[in-house]
């Protein structure tokens, strides 16, 4: 009982701090990101291109065995102060957290403009599906079961097998209660926008749109013709790649 109430304290004690927290913001016709540091403090608005990413994973041994961790980090300095903030996401796996990463650098060089673009159609969402994981996703992923089994991709267990983990975790109350969280958060809403930031969050005409750097298009160009002259290659090779070279020319 002890357990199952400080479980419940910390879900609720996430659940609630959205309340206090205003999102990072990308803003690609500026091509500024603000980040709210919270306490009261004035956001921090820094260019784009100054925004520096990375990938962490560790790993440990424990009474329960090998156990993983990865997260995507975010870097900028601060151009009033010249101060370094970090902010760490815990991610549940490596490519996810590459993946997030690449989701919002798609998204700020224009690159993609709907959710639609960068997910399989055929896949747990469908068009005008919520943005959200909900009973939605769990029809998807039962119509998507038996057509992989109809054109043979999978065979007669896995569909047992599928149907048996689900009626374990209770069939669709784990996304009915997903919703549900959905919606309190939407009913709570969130902290209203600092001022600075509302009027920084308006869209721009299109004659004031900023425009990337000569540096960063020209390091695009060389990402893209080293991919297309090898496209079996990981990205994440190329783009260290390109980028090791434009280190050795800057030295």
């Amino acid at each position: 009982m002890f357990t199952l109430i400080l479980a419940l304290a910390i879900k609720l004690q996430y659940h609630f701090k959205f309340r206090n927290d205003v999102p990072t913001r990308f803003h690609r016709q500026r091509r500024e990101v603000a980040f709210a540091p919270g306490g009261g403090k004035p956001p921090i608005i820094v260019p784009w291109e100054s925004v520096a990413a990375w990938v962490t994973q560790a790993q440990g041994a424990t009474q329960y065995g090998v156990q993983r961790q990865y997260g995507l980090g975010l870097g900028f300095i601060d151009p009033e102060t010249g101060q370094q903030h970090f902010l760490e996401l815990p991610q549940p796996g490596l490519p996810l957290a590459m993946g997030l990463w690449e989701s919002v650098r798609a998204y700020m060089e224009y690159e993609v403009h709907t959710r639609e673009e960068i997910q399989d159609p055929n896949g747990l969402h469908r068009p005008g599906d919520p943005p959200y994981e909900g009973v939605h996703t769990f029809h998807n992923a039962r119509r998507r079961l038996h057509r992989r089994h109809r054109d043979g991709e999978i065979g007669l267990f896995k569909v047992s097998m599928w149907y048996l983990w689900h009626i374990l975790v209770l069939w669709t109350i784990p996304y009915h209660l997903a919703e549900w969280e959905i919606r309190a958060i939407r009913k709570a809403g969130r902290k209203t926008l600092p001022a600075s930031l509302e009027a920084w969050s308006q869209p721009l005409p299109r004659e004031q749109w900023a425009q990337p750097s000569e540096e960063l298009e020209r390091l695009s160009a060389e990402v893209r013709r080293r991919q297309a002259q090898q496209p079996n290659r990981p990205i994440t090779a190329i783009f260290a790649e390109v980028c090791a070279g434009k280190e050795r020319l800057t030295a």
